[in-house]
C-alpha cells in the first residue's frame, strides 16, 4: 500500500496543500510547530476517521474557518482506493470512499491502514488502561471492520445500561428492564474480548521475537492481556459467563451507578524478564517495547490484510540510538515510510535514493531536490 496523492484544505495551518509522492520513503523536514505532524495527522484521518491528537474533529479547521477537507490515494493490488473527508464545524463528518458516500464511519475501516509511531507512544506504556485499550481498538478495528462496529455497539449499550442504573436508584420498579441490558451487553462485550485476546496473541508472537533481536537476546518481552471478565475461548461461552457475572455484581452496580465488571475495564501489562515495563521498566526499555510493538503491527496487518501498512514515524529518530535506529530501518523494507524531523541528519539514509525529502515551513511544503 502506497500513498501516492494528499490534497488538504484548511486543515491545521494548511489553507491548501498537494502533494504527490512516487517513493517509499518520504522525509518531511522542519522546525518545530511548521506543520510536519499536522499532515501525518491528516493521514490518520483517512485510515480511521479520527485524530490521534483529539477527540474533536472541529479542532483541525484552520482558525477563522468552517470547513476542513481531506483528500487521499493509495495504490494498492488490487487497485486504487480514494477516501475523501470533508470536516465541518455545524455538521456531520462527510466520507466518500471512491466516489461513493459512506454511511458509517465503519465502512472507512481497512481502506487505507497505517501504523503511526511517535513520542507520546510511550503513553502506552506509562498511562493508565484507557490509553492501552484505545491502542487495541485502534489497530484492530484498520483490520477488522466488525470489530469497529460491535465497539460502538458494546459503547452505546453501556452508557444506555449506565444512565439505567442510575434511573433504578430512584425508581426501584426499573430493575425489571435491567435483564434486556445485561444480555446485550455480554453479547457484544464477549466478541470485543475474544478479538482482543486473539490479537494480543498475535502481537506477542511477533513482538518476542523483534524485542530479542533489538536487545540481542538479553531482555524476553511478554504481552499479557488481562480482561475483566475470563474468557472461554469462544464467544458465545464468553457470553454466558459475562451475563452470569453481569446478574451477580448487579445490585453493587445498582449501587455504584456505573457497570464494574466489562471489556470497557480490560488492560494489558507489558512484561520484560517477567516485571512490570511500567512499574521497573527504564525510558529506553519502555521505548524498546513500544518499538517492538510498532515493528510487529506491520506484520500483522500485512499477514491478515495482504497490503503493508503506510509508517508514519513523529519525530522518533532522535529518540533512538544508533542500533534501534538501524533496526526500524532495516525493518521497513519496501514498507512505505513517512518521517518528520527536525534535523535531517537524524536519519540514517545514507545513499538511499528511494528518498523524497520535503522542507517544511509554516504551512508552506516544497520539494527539496
Amino acid at each position: 500500500m502506497y500513498l501516492r496523492e494528499l490534497t488538504l484544505h484548511n486543515f491545521r495551518n494548511y489553507e491548501k496543500l498537494s502533494l504527490s509522492f512516487g517513493s517509499n520513503m518520504i522525509i518531511l523536514v522542519g522546525r518545530n510547530a511548521q506543520g510536519k505532524t499536522n499532515i501525518l495527522e491528516s493521514i490518520v484521518y483517512t485510515c480511521t476517521g479520527r485524530s490521534h491528537r483529539t477527540s474533536r474533529d472541529r479542532e483541525v479547521i484552520r482558525f477563522g474557518e468552517e470547513f476542513a477537507y481531506i483528500k487521499a490515494v493509495v495504490e494498492k493490488h488490487i487497485g486504487k482506493n480514494t477516501i475523501e473527508i470533508g470536516l465541518d464545524k455545524n455538521k456531520k463528518k462527510m466520507i466518500n470512499i471512491n466516489g461513493t458516500a459512506a454511511k458509517r464511519l465503519g465502512q472507512l475501516m481497512g481502506n487505507i491502514n497505517g501504523v503511526l509511531f511517535s513520542p507520546e507512544d510511550l503513553r502506552l506504556i506509562k498511562d493508565g488502561p484507557a490509553e492501552r485499550r484505545r491502542f487495541l481498538d485502534m489497530e484492530i478495528s484498520q483490520i477488522r471492520p466488525q470489530y469497529f462496529y460491535k465497539l460502538q455497539q458494546y459503547n452505546k449499550i453501556l452508557s444506555q445500561r449506565n444512565n439505567l442504573l442510575k434511573e433504578i436508584q430512584r425508581r426501584p420498579s426499573m430493575k425489571k428492564s435491567l435483564p434486556v441490558w445485561n444480555e446485550q451487553l455480554a453479547l457484544s462485550g464477549a466478541y470485543i474480548a475474544e478479538e482482543r485476546s486473539r490479537f494480543i496473541k498475535g502481537l506477542t508472537k511477533i513482538s518476542k521475537e523483534i524485542h530479542d533481536s533489538i536487545t540481542f537476546g538479553r531482555e524476553e518481552l511478554d504481552i499479557i492481556y488481562r480482561p475483566s471478565i475470563p474468557l472461554k475461548g469462544e464467544t458465545d461461552k464468553t457470553a454466558e459467563n459475562f451475563l452470569r457475572i453481569l446478574e451477580s455484581g448487579q445490585e453493587l452496580d445498582i449501587e455504584r451507578g456505573i457497570t464494574l465488571k466489562g471489556c470497557h475495564r480490560d488492560d494489558i501489562i507489558f512484561m520484560i524478564n517477567n516485571r512490570d515495563t511500567r512499574v521497573y521498566g527504564s525510558q529506553g526499555q519502555q521505548r524498546t517495547v513500544v518499538l517492538s510493538l510498532k515493528l510487529s503491527e506491520i506484520d500483522i496487518m500485512k499477514n491478515i490484510t495482504g497490503e503493508s501498512p503506510i509508517l508514519l514515524l513523529d519525530d522518533v529518530m532522535s529518540e533512538l540510538d544508533d542500533h534501534r535506529q538501524k533496526m526500524l530501518l532495516n525493518s521497513i523494507g519496501e514498507v512505505q515510510t513517512i518521517i518528520t524531523t527536525t534535523d535531517i541528519n537524524d536519519i540514517p539514509i545514507g545513499d538511499n535514493g528511494r528518498c523524497e525529502i520535503y522542507r517544511v515551513d509554516n504551512g508552506n511544503v516544497w520539494r527539496q531536490l
